[in-house]
């Protein structure tokens, strides 16, 4: 499946959505919209966050899922932490 850029593909700044729109009464809302601060993170850290809430939380069921150890674990969500507060203090509006 295809998914929705967040950077622009000619300058990389981040990409507002303009308008949305419903399939069942089709009402539309439009402006300038800022994605949720996960849906800015990377896949793999949309996916990890997944998994790690489907397991409760668990960083020892999180390294059983992935096959790797615990500190392997532990070090990817203190990467994922630090991108999540890195996404959270960029200004995608002016």
């Amino acid at each position: 499946m295809k998914r929705f850029p967040t950077k622009c593909p000619s300058c990389a700044a981040g990409l507002l959505v303009k308008r949305m729109a419903c399939s069942e009464c089709e009402t539309e809302i439009e402006g300038r919209l800022e994605l949720p601060p996960l849906a800015r993170l990377p896949r793999e850290d949309q996916e990890f966050i997944l998994e790690f809430v489907k397991a409760s939380g668990s960083l020892k069921e999180m390294a059983r899922i992935l096959n790797l150890s615990y500190p392997t674990v532990r070090n990817r969500l203190n990467d994922i932490i630090e991108r999540c507060k890195s996404v959270e203090n960029e200004t995608v509006l002016p």
